[in-house]
């Protein structure tokens, strides 16, 4: 079994058990290291993998994340995977909007797969030094994706926190939650301009108990 198979093996039981992140807002940089954001020109996407490979049931990951995040779903048969998505709503957390997928070349675009934690991001933060399974695992990792409106995630590229959040403020403490927890995970630091706006971001999230 190559590193692609067994990680995708991994992430099916992670969609499959996952529940919600929670943290008190004042914990949601606890364990984090705050560094310098030092741009790396060395940076090569394919360096994390390439694809969304394919897992026991012939589905890739990009169908997984599909299957876990939109409702009103239909499903087509293609190649080995019985159940990659044909139509579906996504709820889209990053803007409020509510978008219709449908699959195909064009269409497909409206919805797209992103990582929480960018990955020049995570590059440029030490994840150069990452040894190439690791970088795989945090590539395929179900944590780190996110079923978003195709333009939202462009205009977020690479950008950390600190330079850009959700357009719909209610997702803010998800977001905060959900990014602070890729990092803590992988021990990525957050840079200082992030900081801020995480603990702001933080503080809209309902006080436990």
């Amino acid at each position: 079994m190559n590193t692609i198979t067994k990680v995708l093996a991994a992430a099916a039981v992670v969609i499959a058990t996952a529940a919600p992140v929670h943290a008190d807002p004042p914990d949601v940089l606890a364990g984090i290291t705050v560094a310098p954001h030092s741009h790396r020109y060395d940076y090569r996407r394919a360096a994390f993998g390439e694809g969304w490979g394919e897992d026991a049931s012939g589905c890739d990951l990009r169908d997984d994340i599909l299957n876990r995040d939109l409702t009103d779903k239909t499903y087509v048969w293609i190649k080995r995977c019985p159940d990659a998505v044909a139509t579906g709503t996504l709820n889209d957390p990053y803007t409020g909007k509510t978008i219709t997928f449908t699959r195909g070349p064009r269409s497909s675009e409206s919805v797209q797969i992103d990582h929480l934690v960018p990955l020049a991001y995570a590059w440029d933060m030490g994840a150069w030094a990452w040894p190439a399974d690791k970088r795989a695992q945090f590539y395929l990792d179900p944590a780190e994706l996110l079923a978003v409106d195709g333009q939202a995630n462009q205009a977020k590229g690479d950008a950390p926190p600190g330079k850009w959040m959700p357009p719909d403020g209610a997702f803010d403490c998800q977001y905060a939650t959900k990014f602070t927890a890729v990092l803590r995970a992988y021990s990525l630091p957050i840079d200082p301009a992030s900081v801020p706006v995480l603990q702001h971001a933080a503080a809209t999230c309902p006080t436990t108990p």
